[in-house]
């Protein structure tokens, strides 16, 4: 298992991996979507290719690669029993994220039910002396 971490843990390899989770790419499509040389993204083809994490198919003169998931299912295999420490702290600040959204919108509630007051301006209603209309 150490082997398809130590595959993982290379930036450039995950990057490829995320890509080719959307769709299928051929190296050209990678090579532009990444930003990488076409040696590079070729050698961690090969890598990723070696050990499982995907597989290619020609398309006319082009290779095409996509995710064989089975590696991928043995890794998270692997993590399962870790989950429930993350899994905790996730659920909790889901919860702590529900209850500022609530607080945050019970004053507008609040502020929408009530309805102002016009005040209203005495001297202006009451009748001046000395003229009439």
């Amino acid at each position: 298992m150490e082997s398809s971490f130590a595959i993982l843990a290379e930036p450039n390899r995950r990057a490829i991996l995320s890509l080719l989770a959307g769709s299928e790419r051929s190296v050209g499509e990678i090579e532009r979507r990444l930003r990488m040389p076409q040696t590079s993204v070729s050698k961690h083809l090969r890598v990723l290719r070696e050990a499982g994490f995907v597989e290619a198919r020609i398309d006319a003169q082009r290779r095409v690669y996509r995710i064989r998931p089975e590696p991928l299912m043995e890794v998270d295999a692997w993590l399962a029993p870790f989950r429930q420490f993350w899994t905790k702290h996730v659920d909790a600040l889901e919860r702590h994220l529900d209850r500022m959204a609530e607080a945050e919108l019970t004053p507008k509630l609040d502020e929408a039910a009530t309805i102002p007051t016009p005040k209203l301006d005495e001297a202006a209603m009451t009748p001046k002396k000395g003229k009439n209309r």
